[in-house]
């Protein structure tokens, strides 16, 4: 149906999206001329020097749900009332709510833009006529694509660094949980300047990057819908409804939301290697004269340099050299692979298919320079991850590890990571590389990185399962039994360190030797592992990793390596002077310590720990971990915080605001609501888990939680309300999500009944 003059723009916009069953190119389609016919109604007939054209979504006939207009008003210079007629189209689609980028120019001033501003060009490449005359749009068109032709050569530098200023804001679409399909590297501007440099005929636009920007933009289209607004960031929370939108359905019956994250990584990732492919034909200037012309040129041939044997370096690419057998080579994909890496110089696309199409695989064990070629790259750090990223879009990684399939752009449900499960292992190995030299073996450093959450792309514990799967291919990389060993141990245990330092009491015997137990005595594991550590943490994200953190494992490592080397578990250490002093005093003390502690020392009462904790959280102090200790009638606690903010309390506030908590005047459960109401933040119960003799002489409950300001005082309120008491905590937070573990006793100082768990289960889940 038409649209009449009279109908507002937001309501012709809203019979589209009504019209069921409706929506990726068809309904592009249908907005664009629901759009059009509005426009012309709007744009009087009468003067010949007017003419309304769109660029932008519009101009190339892909408006989403609820894009901007962008649309351009030219006239002729000599047409009177040229801005009034603009404000009678520009007012109406305001008034209507609909995003609007807008100018009134000549056709020279227009040109004249194009010239000066790369960003607006680039939008009038996509012009199209709407109403009006069409000889004026034509002719803008026409003269900004003859200027660009003749200037894009000139322009590539301000165009590629416009798309990093991109890139560096909005990342690698690639890879990302949350991809800007529009922005991202490998987004739809990213085709859009390939289309711009196929229309200046310095690249080709392959058939498959015209598949992947359709993939994203329909996905576009129903981001929009969902979000009711002009969105383009695939947010963790927008994939069910995306994925139900194109009737995705995962196996256990619930829209797939992998498989839409897979789908817009895919098309970025697809895009991302033409564009890579695209700069490196401008940047080396290769010769784009026909054939017969080049063969009878005087001008020398191209340079090629050696680089391994049968590898060379030609026209800043990776190529095979004149006389390279690939059929009857089998390690010379890794041994290109390593040469490029080590060269920092990309894989020419015609080489990497010349080693898909001929190389055979590795025979089973691998050789041994095949292995010592996996091992250099890896090592190369950074520059082999978009090596291993080319081997793996050519097909040639999954012949080496066929494993790797059931990772490759796996969405990881987890704000703490950036990164799909492939890219992960790959900035894994490449942060590990730079941690070589502080230990014995890495190679097994390197491997073990590249394979540790291997097991994320099957069911079950990731590790436990990941690890039988290392086991497999270590073995079919031709490792010797004990290194099969070794790298299926650094799967199994990847996550030992960092749990147990963040979760267990370093000072209780029973630490130590259950990380002694975990790796059975080998101190090579235990040196692996503190160096996959903080490499794996990198690999995921800024939130994953801190001193503290960092702190807490050295220390759990020096312990656990002392025993392995036959000295005594530790015993818990007594009281400092200070700490033994504070309790002396007999009252209430506050005192913040130079390694960022507090120790708070009080009569010893039910409700001082969940009022302390309360208190500091009134503070803005988020506690890391909790000792508490009970001196001639005194409880001196001890906690290691870290200010949300950056600073540090006044003492004196603090203290104050502890005389009126401990004292019962502070309203303390009010307030701590009232500040989590501040924030936003909401909880849903907890999930608890008891852990028998993971202590000396306590039971040990973990419990996890969404995180929240005053959660540690509900929760130490609930255990002090069942009749137990905290020995110690420790709270590992991690992407709003916590893991509380508390080390408890009964108030008579036995262990925690089984028969008791149930009750105080309940009490926990009430908070």
């Amino acid at each position: 149906m038409a649209a009449t003059p009279s109908e507002p723009l937001s309501e012709v916009r809203a019979g589209i999206l009504r019209r069921p069953g409706l929506m990726s190119g068809p309904l592009r389609e249908a907005l664009s001329e629901a759009y059009d016919g509005w426009l012309r109604s709007h744009l009087p007939a009468g003067p010949d020097g007017i003419a309304l054209v769109a660029v932008g979504g519009l101009g190339r006939r892909e408006p989403t749900a609820y894009s901007d207009l962008d649309l351009v008003l030219l006239h002729n210079g000599q047409t009177p009332g040229v801005a009034k007629l603009a404000d009678s189209l520009w007012y109406p689609i305001w008034d209507g709510g609909i995003g609007l980028d807008h100018s009134v120019r000549t056709v020279d001033q227009a040109v004249d833009v194009a010239r000066q501003d790369l960003k607006a060009l680039l939008g009038l490449l996509d012009l199209r006529h709407v109403a009006g005359n069409e000889n004026m749009a034509t002719r803008v068109r026409g003269r900004v694509v003859e200027f660009w032709r003749a200037s894009a050569a000139k322009r590539c530098d301000e165009l590629l660094a416009l798309a990093r200023m991109r890139w560096k804001h909005a990342g690698d679409g690639a890879f990302l949980l949350e991809p800007n399909v529009k922005e991202s590297r490998g987004g739809l501007r990213d085709v859009q300047a390939l289309r711009a440099l196929a229309l200046a005929q310095l690249v080709d636009l392959p058939a498959s990057v015209r598949s992947a920007y359709v993939e994203l933009l329909d996905i576009r289209g129903e981001l929009h819908r969902i979000a009711g607004r002009d969105e383009d960031v695939l947010h963790l929370q927008d994939h069910d409804g995306v994925a139900a939108a194109f009737g995705l359905v995962a196996a256990d019956g619930t829209p797939d939301r992998d498989e839409v994250l897979r789908r817009v990584n895919h098309a970025c990732r697809t895009v991302s290697h033409a564009l890579d492919a695209a700069w490196r034909r401008i940047e080396t200037g290769i010769d784009r004269r026909p054939l017969v012309q080049r063969l009878f040129s005087s001008a020398p041939g191209p340079v090629r340099e050696g680089m391994a044997r049968d590898v060379v370096s030609q026209d800043g690419e990776v190529v095979l050299a004149r006389d390279a057998a690939p059929r009857t080579d089998p390690g010379l994909v890794l041994r290109a692979a390593h040469a490029a890496a080590a060269h920092r110089v990309p894989f020419a696309a015609y080489t990497l298919e010349r080693l898909a199409a001929e190389c055979p695989p590795l025979p089973r064990p691998w050789p041994a320079d095949a292995r010592n070629d996996l091992v250099a790259l890896l090592g190369t750090g950074d520059a082999g991850v978009p090596v291993l990223e080319s081997l793996d879009f050519a097909g040639l990684l999954s012949r080496l590890v066929p494993e790797w399939d059931a990772v490759r752009s796996r969405a990881q449900h987890n704000p703490v990571h950036r990164f799909t499960v492939d890219r992960h292992l790959l900035e894994t190995a490449a942060c590990a590389a730079s941690r070589t030299r502080e230990v014995a073996r890495p190679d097994l450093l390197l491997v073990g990185a590249l394979l540790h959450d291997i097991g994320k792309g099957y069911p079950g514990d990731h590790s436990v399962v990941g690890a039988e799967h290392a086991r497999v291919i270590a073995e079919r990389m031709g490792f010797d039994a004990h290194d099969i060993a070794t790298i299926t141990a650094i799967v199994r245990h990847h996550l030992l360190l960092p749990d147990t330092a963040t979760r267990r009491d370093l000072t209780d015997p029973k630490t130590v030797s259950a990380v002694a137990h975990a790796i059975d005595g080998s101190i090579e594991v235990l040196e692996l592992l503190h160096a996959l550590a903080p490499a794996d943490a990198a690999a995921t994200g800024p939130a994953a990793w801190s001193d503290w953190k960092g702190g807490l494992i050295r220390e759990l490592v020096r312990r656990t390596s002392a025993v392995l080397h036959g000295a005594e578990p530790p015993t818990a250490a007594p009281l400092d002077e200070e700490r033994l002093a504070m309790a002396a005093l007999g009252r209430l003390d506050v005192r913040f310590r130079e390694d960022g502690g507090v120790v708070v020392a009080a009569p010893d009462a039910v409700g001082v720990l969940y009022r302390t904790a309360g208190v500091l959280a009134l503070h803005s102090l988020d506690v890391r971990s909790a000792s508490i200790a009970t001196v001639t009638g005194m409880a001196v606690n001890s906690f290691v915080v870290s200010p949300r903010f950056g600073r540090l309390p006044d003492p004196a506030l603090l203290r104050a605001d502890l005389v009126r908590a401990l004292a019962g005047e502070l309203g303390l459960a009010q307030r701590l609501r009232d500040k989590e109401r501040s924030y936003g933040e909401t909880s849903r119960p907890p999930t608890v888990t008891w852990i028998d003799d993971a202590a000396t002489d306590a039971t040990v409950c973990e419990i996890r939680a969404e995180d929240s300001i005053g959660l540690l005082c509900r929760l130490t309120a609930a255990l002090e309300r069942s009749g137990l008491d905290v020995r110690s905590a420790l709270v590992s937070s991690l992407g709003g999500s916590v893991v509380d573990a508390f080390y408890l006793t009964t108030r008579d100082g036995a262990l925690v009944p089984v028969a008791a768990r149930a009750d105080i289960e309940l009490e926990l889940r009430r908070i």
